[in-house]
C-alpha cells in the first residue's frame, strides 16, 4: 500500500500536533514534518519530499499563500499538492490561494475523518472543492478588483465540454459529472483532461476560477 507523505504547516503548535495525531492514526498516510511559518513549510517540501502540504493561510515569515505559489512555482516540487486551511467567515484570501496552485480548500474546524478523506482526495489529483461554500467565498471575492485570470477563457470550448466545465465548477467528480450527462466516467474524464489543455489549466481549481470568472457560472447559482 502506498502511503501518502504529509507536510503540516500551521503556526498553532497544539492545532499541529492534533492533525498529526489524526495523521498518523491512518494506516495510508504519515507526516513527515511540521512548520509554524511559510518559509519553514516551502523549505520542508524541498527537503521531505512530502507528496502534500496541509497550509494554513495566516503563518508568519510568509503567509501560507506565498508559501503555496512558491512550491507551485518550483519545478522540482511538481509532484506536491498544497491543501489550505480556511474559516469561510474571515479568510477572503481562498481564491488567492487557489490561483496560487492549491489544489483544494477545507475548513479548519473540520471533523477528523473528512481531513484524512480530503488528503486522500488531493493526494489522488483531484480537486477538493466543496460546491456551496465555494460559490459563496468566490461570490465575495469577485466583487472586489483582483488580478487577472491566470488561464485563458472558455470562447475556445465546445457546448459539451462548456457543460463539463461548468459541472466541474459546481464540485462534481468525473463520476457524477458522466452521470449528469449521460456519459461513461472515461469520457468525462476525458473532457476534463482536454479542456485543462485548452485552458492552460493546473489542475480542475484552475477550471473553476475560470467558470466564475467568465461568467460561465453565476455564484450562488443552481
Amino acid at each position: 500500500m502506498s502511503v501518502i507523505r504529509v507536510l503540516l504547516a500551521d503556526d498553532q503548535r497544539l492545532v499541529r500536533a492534533a492533525f498529526a495525531m489524526l495523521v498518523e492514526s491512518a494506516g495510508d498516510m504519515e507526516v513527515v514534518g511540521q512548520a509554524g511559518t511559510g518559509a519553514g513549510a516551502v523549505e520542508l517540501a524541498r527537503t521531505e519530499r512530502a507528496d502534500l502540504v496541509v497550509m494554513d493561510i495566516r503563518m508568519p515569515e510568509l503567509d501560507g499563500i506565498e508559501a503555496t505559489r512558491l512550491i507551485a512555482a518550483d519545478e522540482d516540487l511538481a509532484g506536491v499538492k498544497v491543501l489550505v486551511l480556511t474559516t469561510y467567515d474571515t479568510d477572503e484570501h481562498i481564491l488567492e490561494a487557489l490561483r496560487a496552485g492549491a489544489s483544494g480548500f477545507l475548513v479548519k474546524d473540520t471533523r477528523p475523518a473528512e481531513l484524512l478523506a480530503a488528503i486522500r482526495t488531493v493526494a489522488a489529483g483531484e480537486s477538493l472543492l466543496s460546491p456551496g461554500p465555494t460559490s459563496r467565498l468566490i461570490a465575495r471575492v469577485l466583487r472586489a478588483p483582483s488580478e487577472p485570470p491566470t488561464t485563458g477563457g472558455p470562447g475556445g470550448l465546445s457546448e459539451r465540454e462548456r457543460q463539463v466545465l461548468a459541472l466541474v465548477a459546481r464540485g462534481l467528480n468525473n463520476t457524477e459529472i458522466a452521470e449528469a450527462l449521460g456519459l461513461s466516467p472515461l469520457t468525462a474524464k476525458t473532457h476534463v483532461s482536454r479542456i485543462m489543455g485548452k485552458l492552460g489549466a493546473r489542475d480542475r481549481a484552475q477550471l473553476v476560477i475560470v467558470a466564475y470568472e467568465s461568467g460561465l457560472v453565476i455564484p450562488g447559482d443552481g
